[in-house]
């Protein structure tokens, strides 16, 4: 994507809508110009996506925190709002699709329950720079992020198309390791909160690192057979 091009057409934080109805699902990472497929079957969010899809299309992905209850868990204090960009309804009654992210949001107060799903005050001031492709990539180590991916993937006899890797935009290369990789929540939520895309990558490529030694050690762990 070109430089200076904005996210979903939006210019300024302000031009983002300031209520935006969350879907919290924990291991589900959205980031900006990140596609995101989900597939909906809960009534709640059946609803969600109707009324999304008869307004703005936007809704909010974030992961929980400890606390609450299962039907209402606490949620994380940022979360990523993204646009419905695909949609297909299966004839199961299923609807299945694809939110592009267009800007990270710091939650605010949740209002009272006026629909079966949840929404919140949403803040995007801080990350106003989503909007906007990063202007400066130079500063990203590929041969560094390719070498613990091939360590990660090599630990678990898995392949990725190489040429693809090493030919991807620096963004979208991070951010669809740190969407697809399947990293735990709290891990998810780092990767989100990294305050730019290099800081992403370094915590990505830490991630890696330790994730691959600690499968290796697991592996040397494990008697002959």
């Amino acid at each position: 994507m070109p430089g200076g091009t904005v996210t979903g057409g939006y210019v300024r934080a302000e031009d983002l809508p300031k209520v935006v109805a969350v879907f919290p699902l924990d291991g589900a990472l959205l980031l900006p110009r990140g596609g995101l497929p989900l597939n909906i079957f809960e009534p709640r969010y059946l609803n969600m996506i109707d009324d999304a899809m008869a307004g703005d299309r936007v809704i909010g992905m974030v992961q929980t925190r400890r606390g609450g209850d299962a039907a209402r868990p606490r949620l994380a204090p940022v979360g990523c709002a993204g646009r419905i960009t695909s949609y297909a309804e299966t004839p199961d009654g299923r609807y299945v699709v694809t939110l592009t992210g267009i800007c990270r949001f710091l939650l605010g107060e949740e209002l009272p329950g006026r629909t079966p799903y949840r929404q919140v005050a949403a803040d995007f001031a801080a990350f106003e720079e989503d909007l906007r492709p990063p202007a400066d990539e130079t500063a990203f180590s590929r041969p560094r992020l390719l070498r613990a991916l091939k360590a990660y993937l090599d630990s678990r006899s898995l392949e990725v198309n190489w040429n693809t890797a090493e030919a991807a935009p620096a963004e979208a290369l991070i951010n669809s390791l740190a969407m697809a990789l399947p990293f735990d929540p709290v891990e998810k939520q780092a990767l989100l909160e990294a305050d730019s895309l290099i800081e992403r990558e370094s915590a990505l490529v830490a991630l890696l690192e330790i994730d691959a030694a600690a499968y290796d050690d697991d592996d040397n762990d494990k008697p002959m057979q």
